[in-house]
């Protein structure tokens, strides 16, 4: 048998704190995994009570308050966990293997797609919890928005355009405003009684504005936005000047 001092000792005198701390997190993330799943049961809106999650995580209610300060802090812990789980989602869609077009609709056809399978999840990520610091959801975007953002500066390094300093600056909220429509827009498009038009016509209406927003502003400020793919542009801009 192992010596329990002697484990301590190995963990700098604090052994059985850092098995603690890995217990509760094992036993957070299996809370946060039950909230998930009863709520992927429940309709947008319904009212999740949480001894349905410490039934359905095999604990008693006592003992998830244990782990959670709060209900405000688990639905906080539940949001963020919904957002990753969007990220892992969206992040592939926005690789740089398309045409610019070609990524914009790919990306927004990833979103309604995971908004129509998941409606309750979707609606819950949105509400608005009470507490300082950021939305889940906000961080959530300002990732996504980091990447087109990427995107967005490849085409401008293509063409060696010098953008003003406020251009640069407003990018972001322009960005940030840009993933605002789609997300309203799919909300509005679901939680209607009858839910038309069907997905696929709402990605390439999505898409059509997105890409004519970004087009047009490119081309008021002199750049056209090149129909290849952009992991080609990323080749001409390694290859050194002759």
């Amino acid at each position: 048998m192992t010596d329990e001092r002697g484990d301590d000792r190995e963990y700098g005198g604090d052994g059985r704190r850092l098995r603690w701390l890995a217990h509760n997190q094992a036993r957070r993330r299996v809370i946060i995994d039950a909230a998930i799943r009863v709520l992927e049961r429940a309709e947008p809106g319904e009212d999740i009570q949480v001894q349905l999650i410490a039934e359905e995580a095999g604990l008693a209610r006592t003992v998830l308050y244990r782990h959670f300060h709060d209900r405000v802090d688990l639905d906080l812990a539940v949001q963020q966990k919904i957002c990753k789980d969007v990220g892992k989602v969206l992040l592939p869609s926005l690789s740089f293997n398309g045409e610019p077009v070609v990524i914009i609709r790919r990306v927004v056809d990833a979103f309604v797609k995971w908004a129509v399978a998941h409606p309750t999840l979707f609606w819950f990520v949105e509400l608005e919890l009470p507490g300082p610091g950021p939305h889940p959801l906000s961080e959530a975007i300002e990732g996504v928005g980091e990447q087109i953002e990427t995107l967005m500066n490849t085409v401008v390094n293509f063409y060696g355009v010098e953008l003003s300093a406020d251009d640069r600056a407003g990018l972001d909220p322009w960005v940030f405003g840009l993933i605002g429509q789609v997300f309203s827009s799919v909300r509005r498009w679901s939680s209607r009684l009858e839910v038309t038009p069907g997905a696929d016509h709402l990605v390439s209406m999505l898409a059509e504005s997105l890409w004519h927003q970004i087009d047009g502003i490119a081309r008021s400020r002199g750049i056209e936005v090149p129909d290849v793919p952009l992991n080609e542009l990323l080749v001409t801009l390694e290859q050194p000047a002759p």
